[in-house]
């Protein structure tokens, strides 16, 4: 079975993925619920392309089981993770601000958004089918730092929601920018997270020696995810609605903690 015929597969899948996210948030006016979707198709779709036989022998290799299980770790972990907030909390700012931007071409609009994110969601699945399909006999030390990038990015992921979540659901707060925890560090840990994720699978893609050089193309996932995040549809929209939201107390915030990559907090 051919990588190319591998990813038409993968790319018909999330876009089929996102027409249901499109749908449903149709039904309950929440689009936020779209991430969720996202979240579970690239999951699903990266462990179907990871786990076709690669061996010589069609059998399917130690590094095709890891690097399956792993993109199953994160996928099930953040697609639940937004279902639970979407269902039980106002919908996304994000999606808020495109609703008040698009007026009555918001379903038009959101429905091409979509697939564009199954478009972006079909290069992060090549980047987990390039890792793999690494042909380099055995498990090596490169694949343990893999794994150690990956469930470090998840965890951290998973505790920078849990604050923002227990944070949000103390009536003290109400009105106050999170600035504990790891929000302290980032002004958005859970991105960072999401970032370093995607670092993890060149760990397992590239071959030093030179006998994979498709490998290097890996690199496509972090580079790529860091531009969505920083610069496109993750903390410029995001931080626009917190600038309109809580004013000076944002500003603030933003003139303390960096953007992205963590840093101590000042002063400590």
């Amino acid at each position: 079975m051919t990588v190319l015929f591998l990813l038409a597969g993968a790319g018909g899948c999330l876009a089929l993925v996102m027409a249901a996210a499109w749908g449903t948030q149709r039904v309950t006016g929440n689009a936020g619920v779209s991430d969720a979707f996202w979240s579970a198709g690239v999951g699903i779709a990266g462990i179907a392309v990871a786990l076709v036989p690669a061996g010589p022998e069609g059998e399917i290799t130690g590094r095709q089981l890891l690097v399956a299980l792993l993109v199953a770790a994160w996928g099930t972990r953040l697609a639940l993770h937004i279902g639970a907030r979407s269902v039980s909390g106002p919908e996304d700012p994000r999606y808020a601000w495109f609703r008040t931007e698009w007026g009555a071409h918001f379903q038009s609009r959101l429905f091409w958004f979509l697939m564009i994110q199954a478009a972006a969601g079909l290069l992060l699945v090549a980047c987990v089918l390039l890792a793999a399909r690494n042909p380099a006999a055995g498990l090596t030390l490169q694949d343990g730092i893999g794994v150690l990038v990956l469930v470090a990015a998840v965890i951290g992921e998973g505790a920078a929601d849990e604050t923002l979540r227990r944070f949000k659901a103390d009536p003290a707060n109400e009105g106050k920018v999170c600035d504990v925890g790891l929000w302290s560090w980032s002004r958005h840990p859970n991105y960072f997270f999401e970032w370093l994720v995607w670092c993890a699978y060149p760990f397992f893609a590239i071959d030093l020696s030179g006998g994979y050089p498709q490998g290097w193309l890996a690199l496509a996932g972090p580079a790529f995810m860091a531009w969505l995040l920083i610069a496109v549809s993750g903390i410029p929209p995001l931080e626009a609605h917190m600038a309109r939201r809580y004013g000076p107390r944002f500003e603030a915030y933003r003139a303390q903690v960096p953007a992205f990559f963590p840093r101590p907090p000042r002063g400590t």
